[in-house]
């Protein structure tokens, strides 16, 4: 399946052909290939070791007393793969394509805030929003808000080319795809050679992997705590745990019967023992319980909730939507994921005891996200770590892109509009926590645990990282 050719200096990892071969380099697409626009492209804004906005490619950042203006300085000399130097046009044409409504930009929702990007001169950029928001240089941290060269529509050979610290090589989805290292990074040379991305669509395949060392890293979904032995014990191998506000959650779509009711909805979540779940499928360290919140516990807006399991709450709330006997449902799966498949066996067990008679859907890894996610009635997700304002509108506002759930409320919507427009830091954080009780209230969304993420590499392979986003990949080192 793998070569066991070594390449002393270039990094093997895997990656799980989410879109099955629909991948895109284009970090604002659906369908974009995660690793390689986290290594070819840059940010304006990045976290720093406490997840706080740090400059990247911008160096400073100003706003005016109402906050819906912000100018940004920009790093001066730094060049494109292709030798072109960086200056605002890139910016300004780089905020103008996630703002086009005709494009395919899950993202847009994040940054529809903008009513325009100006350049001032070729190293400053002014931001209008069209309404105040305080937190504005967060939003510019997001994964997929990467600076990409102006005319990158009209020139397709510009598809790939970025200012981050490897540049392509070779594309080949299903296959291996390599990236070399751009020696004319602005931070310096990379300590790597190349990173060569490997398809490795099934978990199980990828533990496989690594056990054999024909990958350097079991990937950013790292390792679960019965996985976690086969590596701990090893010599050759290496584990960091890092808190994340990475979740995997069950979504019960909201605009499908029996889901449109809220009672349902809720009764849904009710049943579910969160202490154990984190336990069976997370380990003792493994992880922090959630009450349905995205926002993890390391966020400043973080809603702190009791929420423990609540059976006859729960066929109370089913008898009163009319369904006394309990309910049937189909759940949908794969084992594309690694805590996919004991998170729903737990769930399953859980649920039985409120009546709730859950059919687990085993469907095929390769197609999970394209044929089942955002499709079926009920069904497993994944979501790296975001900052609040993020994860709401992305994932809750009505008609945003990848609101799963179909979540639709105007009350919340209102909620998350007036936060943005609050100055005073208390007051917006209680709107922030108004809207997270409204999902657990009505939500559609079960989000049992934020992961502690055990991160698996051989032990030559060192991975400097606050979280998955801010993977410092110029500094990765494989001795």
């Amino acid at each position: 399946m793998l070569s066991s050719a070594a390449y002393a200096e270039t990094l093997k990892t895997p990656h799980q052909l989410e879109w099955r071969g629909q991948e895109s380099l284009d970090p604002i697409s659906s369908t974009r290939f995660y690793y390689p626009t986290q290594m070819l492209y840059s940010r304006l804004v990045r976290q720093d070791e406490t997840g706080a906005p740090s400059p990247e490619l911008a160096t400073k950042w100003t706003a005016n007393e109402t906050a819906t203006e912000w100018t940004f300085d920009l790093r001066e000399n730094v060049k494109f793969h292709n030798g072109q130097v960086l200056t605002s046009a890139d910016v300004v044409a780089t905020i103008d394509r996630i703002l086009d409504v005709k494009r395919d930009a899950p993202v847009r929702s994040v940054l529809s805030i903008i009513q325009e990007a100006k350049a001032i001169n070729d190293y400053k950029v002014l931001f209008t929003l069209n309404k105040a928001h305080s937190d504005f240089p967060i939003l510019l941290m997001d994964y997929r808000v990467k600076i990409l060269p102006a005319k990158v529509d009209q020139d397709k050979s510009l598809v790939g080319i970025g200012t981050g610290p490897f540049k392509l090589e070779n594309l080949n989805i299903e296959g291996t795809t390599n990236l070399i290292a751009y020696n004319e990074y602005w931070e310096g040379k990379p300590k790597l050679d190349g990173i060569d991305l490997i398809a490795i669509a099934d978990d199980s395949a990828r533990v496989q992997a690594l056990l054999a060392r024909q990958i350097d890293w079991i990937g950013w979904s790292g390792v679960t705590s019965q996985q976690l032995p086969l590596f701990q014990y090893n010599s050759m191998f290496k584990v960091d745990s890092i808190a994340t506000g990475e979740w995997r959650g069950i979504i019960f779509k909201n605009d499908v019967a029996p889901f449109t009711d809220p009672k349902v909805r809720k009764a849904m979540r009710m049943v579910a023992d969160r202490e154990e779940m984190a336990r069976l499928i997370l380990g003792g360290d493994g992880g922090a319980t959630s009450c349905d919140t995205p926002v993890w516990k390391g966020d400043q807006y973080r809603m702190e909730i009791e929420c423990n399991q609540d059976i006859e709450g729960a066929k109370k709330l089913l008898a009163e939507a009319g369904f006394p006997d309990g309910i049937d449902i189909d759940l949908y799966t794969s084992n594309t994921d690694t805590y996919f498949r004991p998170l729903v066996e737990i769930y399953q067990r859980q649920a039985a005891k409120a009546n709730i008679r859950v059919h687990i859907k085993m469907t095929p890894s390769d197609s999970y996200w394209n044929d089942v996610w955002m499709k079926k009635s009920a069904f497993t997700t994944v979501w790296g770590q975001r900052p609040t304002d993020q994860i709401l509108n992305e994932a809750y506002r009505g008609g945003a892109s990848w609101n799963e759930s179909v979540w639709n409320n105007t009350e919340f919507d209102q909620l998350l509009d007036t936060a943005r427009l609050t100055l005073d830091f208390n007051s917006r954080k209680k709107l922030y926590i108004d809207a997270q009780k409204m999902l657990w209230e009505e939500g559609g969304s079960l989000i049992p645990f934020h992961l502690r993420n055990h991160r698996v590499t051989m032990k030559n392979v060192t991975i400097p990282a606050v979280d998955d986003f801010s993977i410092r990949w110029d500094l990765v080192t494989k001795d």
